[in-house]
């Protein structure tokens, strides 16, 4: 996060991938739709797979080609005032011999996906940094979005798809205590202790 214009929202970018468990069964997308499986129940992604092509695939690789070891969800930010809404953060591995290289950086100026409630989007350090942690918006966050006006980095984050069902899951996550050990100052009572893990991933369509 260092010196990003995102202040507190800033994220950080970890390691990641998953197991296939089928869960919420749906009709068949134009878009790719992945089950994601937490201790908590499901939640079902639909991914802009022609708006954010190489954001979708680098979430696919990992997430349904068995780059899943101790795959999680290990931060819960709540907005102050509104502890309701904010985003949860998450990690789809924990082996650094399963990353892959970084990718680069899909705006959302150039794609057009904002960060409204449900969004999935990557997590990042600097710009082009992105591997594998990715978070879930619980309530609009348009400080995510690319601002050209900006200072600093006002390049944002990569959105690439939306929750279409589960945000109850995401927001059970959201709510959880947070006493964890934080990587930075900015994560600061954000650490889920212990983090939600992600026991499967399938690709539905």
């Amino acid at each position: 996060m260092g010196g990003f214009r995102i202040g507190r929202r800033g994220l950080l970018a970890a390691s990641g991938a998953l197991v296939a468990v089928p869960v919420l069964g749906r009709a068949a997308s134009a878009k790719p739709r992945v089950t994601m499986q937490t201790s908590l129940g499901a939640i079902l992604l639909e991914l802009e797979a022609e708006k954010a092509p190489i954001t979708t695939a680098n979430f696919l690789r990992y997430a349904v080609v068995g780059r899943h070891d101790g795959a999680n969800i290990f931060r819960a930010s709540r907005t102050e005032g509104a502890p309701t809404t904010g985003f949860i953060e998450g990690r789809l591995s924990t082996n650094t011999t399963k990353l892959l290289p970084p990718i680069l950086h899909e705006s959302t100026l150039k794609t057009g996906l904002l960060h409204t409630d449900g969004t999935i989007s990557m997590a990042r350090g600097a710009v082009g940094s992105a591997r594998v942690d990715f978070f879930i918006c619980a309530g609009p966050a348009p400080y995510f979005d690319a601002d050209p006006n900006a200072p600093g980095d006002n390049q944002g984050y990569a959105a690439f798809g939306t929750v279409v069902e589960g945000m109850d899951v995401v927001r059970a996550i959201l709510a959880l205590p947070t006493p964890g050990v934080a990587r930075n100052p900015a994560m600061k009572g954000q650490m889920l202790a212990p983090p939600v893990p992600i026991t499967g991933m399938k690709r539905m369509a």
